[in-house]
């Protein structure tokens, strides 16, 4: 078995909210003291789902107990259900009933879902209080649990109601990745290789001869470079750009069709959201070669690499029973609409992503229409 690597620490430099992302296997274990040594005596409430709790959440609990600084644990369902206005507000009176004050802490131990809500609920209870991030799952590692957004979706589309609350801390232990289904694991290589792709040519080219590995778990140095690297180019983004006001939007690499594919399957576990997301790099990548910003090869490179790690790759084979059109209207409730126009993020190359502001959304549906039947 090779040697366990090293500890990684990738700043987060955004003046008086910066913080450390430690990544690296053994985290969990040592995570009361992790928080005590930055954060000081705050006694913190955990929030987590059934699942995590299930194979994560004793050791925790036990080593904040120890110190005296558990207040609670707060359980909610697995799942992208959780993440709505019902269950924000159950948390929210939970931690008041558990006695949260100012200066306590939340920690988010769970995936996305679990990171985005709680992050959510910690940024609004007492007008707010600190969070540790304590992802559990690939995806939740290498992005949502790093820059500070969260939120929750709503019947008019994903992640409407949120704030940007940084966290205190993110401790993202690689060995909880050996419980994630092979099936969680493509999901959050998806977000892994966006970074490659958005503008890290050599690393998307050390992803072609590594991705087998990564997914495969079996060289901790490779998981943790990769998650390494990921939450480095991300780090570097959020700096620049905390509230997504300008290079930060190139992170939707893939989300807008994502986002889409996402609500038309009813935002369930038919489509999780780092497939999505893979979908819609393959068809920002085509869509990119469709107005000649990039070779046609170049375009099925990215979808060979998606396909080849298992991800989904063609938007026929979902079976969706709409057209394009339909897809389009989703987009018509994304986030990031401004003054009726929807930025797309589409790519001159691998490695080299860039915002447009010129994309009519009828020539996407006929795109889609081609892509939905495509043979």
């Amino acid at each position: 078995m090779p040697t366990p690597p090293p500890t990684a620490r990738v700043p987060v430099a955004l003046d008086a909210r910066s913080y450390e992302v430690l990544i690296g296997p053994g985290l969990l274990a040592r995570a009361a003291d992790e928080i005590e040594a930055r954060l000081g005596t705050a006694r913190a409430v955990i929030v987590t789902d059934s699942n995590v709790r299930t194979l994560h959440h004793a050791g925790l609990e036990a080593a904040l107990r120890a110190k005296s600084r558990y207040r609670g644990t707060i359980e909610l369902p697995p799942g992208e259900a959780t993440k709505g206005m019902t269950t924000l507000a159950k948390v929210c009176d939970e931690l008041l009933d558990l006695g949260l004050e100012r200066g306590d802490i939340v920690i988010a131990l769970g995936g996305g879902v679990i990171g985005d809500l709680a992050g959510f609920a910690a940024a609004i209870v007492r007008r707010g209080v600190r969070f540790v991030q304590i992802p559990t799952s690939l995806l939740a590692q290498v992005d949502s649990s790093v820059g500070g957004k969260t939120g929750i979706n709503t019947r008019h589309g994903k992640n409407l109601l949120g704030a940007f609350h940084q966290p205190s801390l993110v401790l993202a232990d690689t060995d909880v990745l050996t419980t994630l289904s092979s099936r969680e694991k493509r999901a959050g290589y998806a977000e892994v290789v966006k970074y490659g792709l958005l503008g890290d040519a050599p690393f998307f080219a050390w992803l072609d001869s590594h991705w087998q590995s990564l997914l495969d778990g079996n060289d901790p140095r490779v998981v943790t470079e990769a998650v390494e690297r990921s939450v480095a180019a991300k780090a570097a983004i959020v700096a620049r750009d905390e509230t997504e006001t300008g290079d930060r939007m190139l992170l939707n690499l893939g989300h807008t069709f994502g986002h889409a594919l996402e609500a038309q399957t009813g935002f369930s576990d038919r489509l999780l959201h780092g497939e999505a997301v893979a979908l819609g790099m393959v068809l920002a990548a085509r869509y990119s070669a469709r107005i000649g910003m990039i070779p046609r090869a170049t375009a099925e490179h990215v979808a060979r690499h998606i396909a080849e790690t298992g991800l989904p790759s063609e938007l026929s084979e979902l079976g969706l029973n709409c057209d394009g059109g339909a897809l389009t209207n989703h987009m018509l409730h994304d986030k990031k609409m401004d003054a009726g126009t929807l930025p797309f993020v589409l790519m001159r190359g691998i490695g080299d992503a860039f915002l447009s502001k010129e994309v009519a959304l009828d020539d996407v549906a006929a795109f889609l229409d081609g892509e939905l039947t495509r043979g």
